[in-house]
């Protein structure tokens, strides 16, 4: 039987600081999301070695600039449970090495978008990982304002993987962007209000009112979530879908509604978690639904 040696342990224990510090399954939602974004941009046949180099450098973006939000809250994370164990927190991963392999990631995940892409990616990305990473992680100990400053970053996925294949940014961009947009206001939220005492021990202000889990807090999740329905409808104005998926994602926007609603009229911790779990596939749905619209258009 062949046995461990403590090198290989030491190995295998690095790799998992690093996926950790990337943050591997919100950046694979990530670059699925940049990933839609270039389908619905390709015109023709897809190109898949642009596509493929798209993905990685989505990736690399992706994970340097959650690895500079741990490096900038690593003394925060060691505050909350939920990330008191995280690489940097816990003293796995040097400063040093996690500073070299954000920087690495960020130069790279840039340069290929710019050399092998084109430009209008690379900057969307660059702004984008600067914004995230530089302007929302420092705004959230000071508003909540800072949820907005997050959605700007975090919709600009779909929107790069548009432009890698389309070149430009047009209204179809924009529809991808605002979908994205608006769907991460009561995502946010919801996360928010589940861990809204685990943010209070960092002094995050992330609900949308400072005094946490009230009735206005809900109120203002259930209405960003009632523009779901504007920006789904607008991918029909535009030709990007057709009249029966559209249909299919008014649907799966009324059932988000749904959950947002019950947590304006309940505010249970019960219902946040509902609609916060409901986050996790709405997306998902109605990007794969754009993907169908794009090969049946």
């Amino acid at each position: 039987m062949q046995t461990i040696t403590a090198s290989q342990a030491q190995t295998t224990t690095k790799i998992k600081d690093y996926v950790q510090l990337v943050k591997l399954r919100l950046t694979l939602m990530v670059v699925f999301s940049t990933g839609v974004g270039f389908i619905v941009g390709s015109s023709n046949a897809i190109q898949w070695a642009s596509f493929f180099i798209l993905l990685f450098s989505g990736f690399l973006i992706t994970g340097a600039a959650n690895g500079i939000n741990q490096i900038i809250e690593r003394d925060l994370d060691k505050l909350m449970t939920r990330t008191q164990n995280r690489p940097i927190a816990r003293g796995r991963l040097s400063l040093s090495e996690a500073i070299i392999a954000v920087s690495a990631m960020s130069f790279l995940g840039v340069f290929l978008l710019g050399y092998y892409i084109n430009g209008l990616s690379a900057l969307i990305g660059g702004l984008s990982l600067f914004m995230y990473a530089f302007v929302y992680t420092p705004l959230k100990q000071k508003t909540s304002l800072s949820v907005i400053v997050g959605a700007i970053a975090g919709a600009a996925p779909p929107v790069i993987g548009y432009t890698a294949a389309f070149g430009q940014i047009d209204s179809i961009a924009w529809m991808l962007f605002g979908i994205q947009f608006v769907w991460q206001l009561p995502h946010f939220w919801a996360l928010a209000w589940v861990l809204n005492d685990e943010y209070n021990k960092a002094g995050f202000y992330l609900l949308p009112s400072k005094k946490g889990r009230t009735k206005s807090s809900a109120l203002i999740t259930f209405i960003s979530a009632l523009f779901l329905l504007p920006v789904v409808y607008l991918s029909y104005y535009l030709g990007a879908t057709n009249s029966i998926l559209t249909i299919l994602m008014a649907l799966a926007s009324l059932h988000f509604i749904r959950q947002a609603y019950t947590l304006y009229k309940t505010r249970e911790l019960k219902a946040a978690r509902t609609l916060m779990f409901g986050s996790f596939y709405y997306l998902p749905i109605v990007q794969i639904l754009l993907i169908i619209a794009h090969f049946t258009n």
